[in-house]
């Protein structure tokens, strides 16, 4: 099978961008066996209920659902079980740093494949007050109605 090129999306994380500001981004690796990398090309991955925790040096996503693979019979591994995150000391440093101060967590965005490898794309957010989710709300309406007389005034 040829190597692809590219980027390729499986998951998203809507939700995180309407519950937190995201400061910082980052780009991980995941440890995974073959079956989960088998059904993630199908598409087969959730990450909305998903949370990302550091323990004893190490980052870890917990409750990511991958399904499992149809073909995979006993190579299959638990759907929900808490993968390895593959990031670089200075970053873990970072986000243990970070994590330390009121407010600051660590949530998937996106998983998708990076050139045949697959990759997760996690955020260091702070949580938002329901007066930000409003205003936020409001601006993403007069952005979309900007656009659309925009649109009809063009045609």
């Amino acid at each position: 099978m040829a190597k692809e090129k590219g980027t390729r999306l499986i998951a998203n994380n809507k939700k995180a961008y309407h519950d937190y500001f995201i400061d910082e981004t980052y780009e991980a690796g995941i440890e995974l066996v073959g079956t989960e990398v088998k059904s993630l090309r199908q598409g087969n991955c959730s990450i909305k209920e998903a949370f990302v925790s550091i323990n004893k040096g190490e980052v870890f996503i917990y409750k990511m659902h991958i399904n499992p693979y149809e073909k995979g019979n006993i190579f299959n591994k638990d759907p929900l079980r808490k993968r390895k995150l593959l990031l670089h000391r200075s970053e873990i440093n970072k986000l243990i740093g970070r994590t330390k101060e009121k407010g600051y967590t660590i949530v998937p965005l996106k998983v998708y494949f990076s050139d045949s490898r697959v990759k997760l794309e996690i955020g260091l957010a702070r949580g938002k007050k329901l007066y930000d989710k409003r205003e936020t709300l409001a601006k993403n309406d007069q952005k979309r109605e900007a656009e659309r007389d925009f649109k009809v005034k063009f045609r």
